[in-house]
């Protein structure tokens, strides 16, 4: 077991002088305001100036952590004790075969495999197929990321999505599964997931990325053909277009949603020529999904009903005076998803702030809630390929609790473990996680998920994490890399802000647009509960989020900045204002229905009002490390280099302010397994550094 050692350095250096970035201020005016922005030139992403100074940002970030590069190689030494190298996942039956994934030692991505056979009992005398080893086609990149990978449905072709710059354009590949070669099918511009499905073994139907990045057009593809058929093209810049297939194998679904309404149309899966049909036009602000089960359409949908319900309707008579109620509306329970077997449907949603899983026996119209053995836990389904079983493999873990796959009985809801994620050098019975609740400003409950290893000594330094935005959940699941803070007296938490969806849809609808600020004030409750209830203190505190949640670090950071002691930003949404005011950045008028419309004033007020970039003032700053993508269609890197340079020119203290920019990727960083733990180790050394913390 690694542990670190007391170090001379203090902190970090200090002597450096940072970048100087400061240019000809740009004046904006909108709604009879003002702004002046001395650091607009970073946009230009074409200017050799600004490459040459984000370049020099990585340089000082080097420079300045350059005392912590011993305890970095620990910090990853210690990360790579915990990780099972040479690995495999569960293989999940698909037709005559079983695949899965697995992992080698010293190798940065990813094997994928499979085995013929007819049960799970006859896997381990069967032959290994590798289908795709990303390895070989990694090789002599910097970033490759394959997306998307389908078997077609005779199981002798394997399509896939690759892309190696890090944005969100993939190229289309076919793989012969007889010989080994590709075929001819080169098709770019391919969105990065819900994208790929094949309707019969010729023919494919795919989804291309606009010039903004935002999937738009549907194709119909026949192998060895050149000019492909374009099914649907979507004009309102709000919505996305995604393909996928029901649980059945009947029908195919093109899925067309904004952030808050959606639309489908289906087509018979056996009949990939025929026209498609619109199965409900799309109506503002309401969302639904389809599935397919015998004779009828499953709708899940928030019609009338913010937490959503369960409907059914005849395939053949679609029209709304057929649609009959299966599940209603439940106040306290969020219907998420539904998963179809033949005589069963897994539900997925949330219940008291915790993902739940009911099994609904179709014989008896009965829905069985699983039980799970820990207070504070993560569950899901995990990947099913068969509709004719009565076996469905679900996921399970916790805070404490590695990833788990468990075999479902779906007659009788037992559960049996087929495979834990092993994790060398980790005893659960160490660690201990439980949960908390914060009361926000207007006597909210808002609900944390904390871990720390037994006998922690308080206060303690403690990593808070949030994110609170477009629905998602942080939910408390397990990463082995944490270890390397536990171990060392660092306890971990996360903060559940509104804005996701812990506690259902309400949750979300009161942290967006003109409440977006429940999402800042509910984590700064969170972090004033866990100094108060004695867990830490704010000058052991240090916090982390990601894309919006680098919008929340950003927005704590000049709401609250005697709070925290360090704040780490990744891909950070930062300069709110002037990315939604510009529509030719992707992604733009998508976005309008998260944050609003700053062309309408009073959406610009409010917006401008916690904009991490436009509150930024002369005051003292915690320690603060953002980080970009270069590549980033979603987050422009110019964000957090505009945010980092404006927060050095006005803080009033000798702490420091740092920019790291993966000039080859793009949103999610490095690619390979073993990059992505060098830029944790990174992380974490900046928080051992700012917090001082010794053992």
């Amino acid at each position: 077991m690694w542990h670190f050692v007391r170090v001379d350095w203090g902190m970090f250096r200090t002597d450096i002088e940072p970048p100087i970035t400061k240019r000809s201020p740009k004046t904006l005016i909108l709604h009879g305001d003002k702004r002046t922005d001395d650091y607009y030139w970073l946009n230009e992403r074409d200017n050799p100036e600004v490459k040459a100074h984000l370049e020099t940002e990585n340089a000082y970030l080097e420079t300045i952590l350059e005392p912590t590069k011993n305890l970095q190689e620990q910090l990853y030494q210690t990360m790579l004790s915990h990780i099972q190298e040479t690995d495999m996942q569960v293989p999940v039956q698909h037709g005559p075969y079983f695949y899965y994934v697995r992992t080698e030692e010293g190798k940065q991505y990813s094997i994928h495999c499979r085995k013929k056979a007819s049960t799970r009992d006859e896997l381990e005398g069967a032959a290994e197929e590798i289908i795709l080893d990303v390895n070989t086609l990694a090789k002599d990149k910097a970033f490759l990321s394959i997306s998307v990978m389908k078997a077609s449905p005779d199981h002798t072709k394997l399509a896939y999505l690759q892309n190696e710059d890090g944005s969100d354009r993939y190229t289309l590949y076919v793989k012969d599964l007889t010989t080994g070669n590709l075929l001819a099918e080169r098709i770019e511009n391919v969105c990065i997931g819900g994208s790929l499905e094949w309707a019969n073994n010729d023919y494919l139907f795919y989804v291309t990325v606009d010039e903004k990045q935002r999937p738009h057009k549907l194709y119909r593809h026949a192998l060895g053909e050149t000019n492909d058929t374009v099914i649907y093209e979507e004009a309102d810049e709000a919505f996305f277009v995604h393909i996928s297939k029901s649980d059945s194998n009947a029908f195919l679904f093109l899925n067309l949603g904004s952030m808050d309404t959606s639309e489908v149309h289906f087509l018979s899966n056996q009949n990939p020529l025929q026209n498609w049909k619109l199965f409900a036009a799309r109506n503002k602000g309401v969302k639904y999904s389809l599935e397919h089960h015998d004779k009828n359409f499953l709708i899940t949908t928030n019609e009338n009903a913010i937490n959503f319900k369960l409907l059914t309707t005849p395939v053949d008579n679609i029209e709304r005076e057929h649609w009959q109620e299966i599940l209603p509306h439940r106040e306290n329970v969020f219907l998420q998803a539904v998963y179809v077997f033949e005589g069963h449907w897994l539900l997925i949603g949330r219940e008291k702030g915790l993902t739940q899983l009911w099994v609904y026996d179709v014989k008896t119209a009965t829905p069985h809630a699983l039980k799970f053995p820990e207070p504070v836990y993560t569950t899901y389904v995990y990947t099913n390929l068969e509709f004719s079983t009565d076996k469905a493999l679900i996921g399970y873990e916790s805070m404490v609790t590695p990833p788990s796959v468990l075999e479902l009985d779906l007659n009788t809801q037992e559960t049996t473990v087929i495979k834990r994620k092993s994790v060398p050098n980790y005893n659960p019975d160490d660690y201990s996680s439980e949960r908390l609740w914060a009361t926000a400003n207007d006597g909210t409950r808002v609900p944390i998920s904390i871990l720390y290893k037994k006998g922690l000594a308080k206060p303690a330094p403690l990593l808070l994490y949030g994110y609170g935005s477009y629905g998602a959940s942080i939910d408390p699941g397990f990463n082995s890399n944490r270890l390397a803070l536990l171990d060392n007296g660092v306890a971990y938490a996360i903060a559940h802000p509104r804005g996701g969806a812990e506690m259902g849809r309400k949750w979300y609808e009161a942290g967006k647009l003109l409440h977006k600020k429940n999402t800042f004030t509910d984590f700064i409750a969170c972090a004033e509960h866990l100094i108060k209830e004695g867990f830490t203190i704010s000058e052991k505190l240090a916090v982390m989020g990601v894309s919006a949640g680098g919008l929340l670090m950003g927005a704590i950071t000049t709401m609250r900045p005697d709070l925290f002691k360090a704040v780490i930003a990744k891909v950070p949404f930062v300069d709110v204002v002037t990315t939604m005011l510009d529509n030719s950045l992707p992604l733009v008028k998508v976005e309008y229905d998260e944050w609003g419309n700053p062309n309408l004033e009073s959406f610009y007020h409010y917006m401008k009002s916690y904009s991490p970039y436009d509150n930024v003032k002369a005051t003292a700053y915690p320690h603060v490390l953002a980080t970009a993508g270069f590549n980033d269609p979603r987050v422009s890197y110019f964000e957090p280099a505009k945010w980092v340079a404006k927060l050095r020119e006005c803080k009033t203290n000798s702490n420091v302010i740092l920019l790291r920019t993966n000039l080859e990727a793009g949103h999610g960083g490095s690619s390979g397994r073993y990059n992505q733990l060098r830029e944790i180790a990174l992380e974490y050394a900046f928080i051992l550094g700012a917090l001082e913390v010794e053992s």
